[in-house]
């Protein structure tokens, strides 16, 4: 299995889609960075997010969730409440190649402020939009920039393609578009 390099993922994302839309280079001026880097494509979280609130003063079941545990939200800012989290999704729609297999880390810039970003892989053969867990670990409300980069996918090619895919197994987050709430 080898880490794939900038190159790669630009020719995959040219060739086969695996990243739409696509920023061939690395964008910043006044944002946080998103794009292609050296050996990952920084991703960026959409407008759309859905906020935890414990109004109903429920309990967090990832078997039965209540979806009234959470406010939605479209903006170019969300403020995710102190010591809270959020759901959001990627601008980016992913279609993963049968031989490889992605990891999705936090981005430094949110993580020294207290936010992290839930580390999750992309697995063989998934696509979608990835919904995004983002927690603000801070006694303070926290500012999440919609449209700007959010995390790091890091993309492993194997040297042999798996025997079971994602699309295989009818993984229940195969082509989603929007925010997924937990699903048994």
């Amino acid at each position: 299995m080898s880490i794939k390099s900038d190159a790669w993922i630009t020719r995959m994302a040219r060739e086969h889609r695996m990243i739409e839309p696509f920023a061939e280079n690395q964008v910043r001026g006044g944002a946080i960075s998103y794009g292609v880097s050296s050996y990952g494509y920084d991703i960026r979280v959409a407008d759309e997010f859905k906020i935890f609130t414990n109004v109903n003063t429920t309990i967090v079941d990832p078997k039965r969730f209540d979806q009234q545990s959470f406010v939605d939200f479209k903006g170019d800012v969300c403020i995710v409440p102190p010591n809270s989290f959020a759901l959001a999704r990627t601008v980016e729609y992913f279609r993963i190649p049968r031989n490889v297999l992605t990891i999705c880390l936090g981005k430094s810039t949110y993580a020294r402020c207290g936010i992290i970003v839930n580390v999750t892989p992309f697995e063989p053969e998934w696509e979608g939009t990835a919904t995004l867990e983002i927690s603000n670990t801070t006694p303070l409300p926290a500012k999440i920039y919609a449209n700007e980069g959010i995390a790091q996918v890091v993309f492993f090619e194997a040297d042999e393609v798996c025997r079971t895919s994602y699309a295989d197994k009818k993984g229940k987050y195969q082509a989603q578009r929007a925010i997924t709430l937990p699903k048994i």
